[in-house]
């Protein structure tokens, strides 16, 4: 089991909202000796922990930076309000996740932009990191801040906060750059000199060096396949918005859709060889216990060899119930084959882009497909026992009239009526956001009022119960659209809006408007200004920046869409010159077609195991230290993914989501740790010694959590839910605490053993209510010689005693100090009837 730190104030962060977020102590997170590294590099996500883990890129960087032995990588993601304020109320530092190291004590913070709404976060979190917003604010003393990620290649609106600007792929460049630091540093190198040597490697953009008129190239991985990052990637200990194993099958789209961005600047197509997908699949399974694949890339029904591809990992995992998902398809890739390898396990959710209502601007956009295909699509997926599909189009497309609005609700009616009444169709409806380096970097951006009206339409238009409509916020389009084609000047807006309070922008419940049209206010910038059509002559705050598109061509894609022309895809028609391809080292790059798949061996798979006879487990576990701050459900998880990957075969349920046979005997209050936590599972025969399955369940582990004991069920035991009926407590009092406090708890519990009721007020889902506690409380005493109020208490249909409240109730603490006291299960009560091995596992 990896031995990582946590924070060691619970106190903090037993006043946050999800302190899991916080802790550390992941599997496969790196923590080096600091003594042995010459440079320490933080990445920076300017978002929560549970959208950043999910993140391919940062998973890649920072297994690529721990490659090099004297560097030490770790992670830092932005703190959710809750913690922002108890930063700032205690004065505390944003530290990284590994060492809890200050952002301000590292050499180099490399912070990935993934979108504009992000940027107030990454001053948010420079701020509380006690780094100086502003480039020409920093000293030696302070570490360098680079950025990546799709969003730099309009580098302007951040350039006032931003050291270096990585631009492309980060691979290469980022071992690079650290060895170009490392060698500088080394000679005594100041931060000037630092600067220099980093505007000196191709793809990095140093504002304070590049004052000229040189343009920065973007980096390029050319050969993929020799790029296998990461096969250990770090395992959340919460719900991620993606939990599972990415497998990126290609990277690039050379589609040509003319809104889209990425199918741009990331250009051109490079695929990976099917042998090595699967060696990466196996080893990330092995890694991690994930029970689900996702096959990524712009268009993964695109790549070459998806339906081989697809078949043999499903053939392969099958029995380990490793459900795959395709997370970015187009209609017309999606094929019955696909369909029916992708329901075999669990039917993950299905998404259609159309973009557009009517064939007219779906030519115009260049989308490439058709409303026939789309039907036809939605039909077998509905027909294959999916219940729901999402449609996403866009409102505001340059060329897009009255009827394309009446087309997409007839559109979404008419895929309805593909689920032969049996179907959900969701509509989900975002704002065009003119994007650099696009055919349509020169098209106006519709306002708040424009999108509302339209918003307005399709509620009025489609009314029918069987079709949910989702719009994303107008004003937060605006805002991207503002920073999107942005230049310089913008940079002020971010700061001023940060000043007054702005974070989270693109979270609903955080977003405030008002910030923004106040900042606007006093920085001068027009948001219709922002907004407009540009002239083709006029030259671009991103100008500098060649991502390998030509001008050119993208005036020549713009004057198409005007026509409705189409440009083919230059994979299976003539190349479309845009400029990316040297047709030497950059080239398209696409598996062969006799590329073999399906001849990797499996170790992990294991289908004689699976088909072992059914047995059942108990095993104890603790869950201790900083695992005291995951909740039920992420502990349920860890434990999951740790016996998966010690090799055992769940016994799973049947329907349309298979879940793996576990029970638990009840769930321990976030916060509390617990010497002796239980769960029944249902497995096939492991065929072995159980000390083998517990050490290797436990090397799975996060920090904290332990099996203690493993031992088999007869058909005959009784469930945990029959044997535990309570559990033994240690609440261990605060050191400050004299003789005075002691004798005053002493009274305060004789006065309670004596009292035949005890109502304390408990609050669920907002609602407070009046509980008795006084018959579920067993036993209560306080142990002069260690400190410690020892608590039994039974639980029942009723409830039970939650060891909090009778510190707020009955001794007086404040609901803070109650939250931060150290309480740790110790042992439980058992039934009568428990035999002896029940009684020996339960600690009773």
């Amino acid at each position: 089991m990896t031995d990582l730190s946590v924070i060691n104030d619970a106190e903090l962060l037993l006043a946050v909202e999800k302190p899991s977020r916080y802790t550390g102590g992941e599997v496969n997170a790196v923590r080096k000796d600091p003594e042995t590294c010459r440079l320490h590099f933080a990445l920076a996500f300017p978002d929560t922990y549970e959208v950043g883990m999910s993140h391919l890129g940062l998973q890649i960087l920072y297994s690529v930076m721990n490659g090099l032995p004297e560097v030490a990588c770790e992670r830092c993601y932005a703190p959710w309000t809750d913690m922002e304020r108890e930063l700032r109320r205690r004065r505390r530092p944003l530290c990284s996740l590994e060492s809890k190291r200050p952002l301000s004590s590292f050499d180099i913070v490399g912070f990935s932009l993934q979108y504009e709404l992000s940027y107030t976060n990454v001053l948010m979190m420079l701020d509380l990191g006690g780094i100086p917003l502003r480039r020409e604010e920093r000293g030696d003393e302070h570490p360098l801040i680079v950025a990546g990620g799709p969003s730099v290649f309009n580098p302007a609106p951040m350039s006032a906060f931003i050291d270096a600007f990585v631009i492309g792929e980060g691979e290469e460049v980022i071992r690079e750059i650290a060895e170009a630091i490392m060698a500088v540093r080394a000679r005594g190198g100041n931060r000037r000199e630092q600067l220099e040597t980093l505007a000196a490697i191709y793809g990095v953009y140093v504002p304070d060096i590049h004052t000229g008129t040189q343009r920065i190239g973007k980096r390029i991985i050319t050969d993929p396949d020799a790029w296998r990052q990461p096969l250990c990637p770090v395992v959340p200990l919460m719900k991620t918005i993606h939990d599972r194993v990415t497998l990126e099958i290609a990277r690039g789209c050379t589609r040509g859709c003319r809104f889209c961005q990425a199918g741009m600047v990331w250009r051109p197509v490079r695929e990976r060889t099917p042998a090595v997908l699967e060696e990466m699949a196996e080893a990330m399974l092995l890694a991690t216990g994930h029970d689900e694949i996702s096959l990524l890339s712009l268009s993964s029904g695109d790549y070459s060899r998806i339906e081989p591809l697809l078949k043999t990992l499903m053939d392969r995992y099958y029995t380990r119930r490793i459900a795959l998902a395709l997370p970015s398809l187009r209609a017309e890739t999606l094929t019955p084959q696909l369909i029916e390898g992708i329901r075999r396990v669990r039917k993950t959710s299905f998404t259609l882009a159309p973009e557009a209502g009517t064939q007219r601007l779906r030519d115009v956009i260049n989308k490439g497909n058709t409303e026939e295909e789309l039907l036809a699509t939605t039909e077998r997926v509905f027909a294959a026992g999916w219940k729901a599909v999402k449609l996403y189009f866009m409102l505001g497309l340059p060329g897009e009239r009255e009827e394309d609005l009446e087309g997409i609700a007839e559109l979404a009616h008419r895929v309805l009526r593909t689920a032969k009444n049996r179907g959900q169709v969701t509509v989900s409806l975002s704002t065009f956001v003119p994007k650099p380096h696009t055919p349509f970097q020169w098209q106006r951006q519709i306002g708040i009022e424009e999108t509302t009206t339209r918003q307005m339409f399709f509620k009025k238009r489609l009314k029918n119960r069987n079709i949910d409509i989702k719009w994303h916020d107008a004003r937060m389009s605006l805002i991207e659209g503002i920073f999107s084609r942005g230049g310089e000047e913008t940079g002020a807006l971010i700061e001023h809006a940060y000043r007054l309070g702005c974070r989270f922008d693109g979270w609903s419940d955080c977003f405030r408007f008002d910030l923004w049209e106040e900042a606007m206010r006093r920085t001068g910038i027009d948001a219709a200004a922002s907004l407009r059509e540009r002239l083709h002559s006029e030259i671009f705050p991103w100008e500098r920046i060649d991502c390998g598109i030509r001008r050119d061509f993208l005036l020549a894609e713009a004057e198409k869409a005007e026509e409705g022309e189409a440009t083919p895809d230059c994979r299976t028609g003539l190349c479309s010159d845009c400029g990316v391809c040297d047709h030497k080292t950059i080239r398209v790059v696409t598996a062969p077609a006799d590329a073999p798949v399906g001849t990797f061996v499996s170790t992990f798979a294991g289908p004689e195991e699976a088909s072992a006879a059914e047995k059942a487990f108990r095993l104890r576990f603790s869950k201790l230290g900083p695992a005291r701050f995951l909740s039920h459900m992420e502990i349920s998880a860890a434990l999951s993914r740790a016996m998966i990957l010690g090799g055992l075969f769940f016994v799973y349920s049947q329907g349309f989501h298979p879940h793996p046979r576990i029970s638990f005997a009840g769930a321990t209050a976030v916060g509390m740790e617990s010497q002796g936590e239980f769960v029944d599972i249902r497995i096939r025969d492991p065929g072995e010694k159980l000390d083998a399955l517990v050490d290797r369940i436990n090397a799975g582990l996060p920090s904290g959590v332990a099996v203690t004991a493993m031992r088999e069920l007869s058909p005959h035991d009784f469930s945990l839910a029959e044997v535990v009926n309570g559990f033994h407590y240690d609440i261990m009092l605060p050191e400050e605490n004299g003789e005075e406090d002691l004798r005053r708890y002493e009274a305060d519990i004789l006065r309670f053993l004596d009292a035949e009721s005890f109502i304390v007020r408990r609050e669920m889902s907002g609602k407070t209510t009046l509980k008795e506690i006084r018959p579920l409380v067993t036993g209560l005493t306080l142990d002069r010689p260690s400190r410690r109020i020892l608590l039994s208490a039974h639980f029942g249909p009723a409830g039970t005693v939650r060891p909090a409240e009778l510190l707020t109730s009955l001794f007086g603490f404040s609901p803070e100090a109650a939250r931060g006291a150290r309480i740790v299960k110790t042992s439980t009560h058992t039934a009568d009837f428990v035999g002896p091995a029940d009684r020996e596992m339960l600690g009773a």
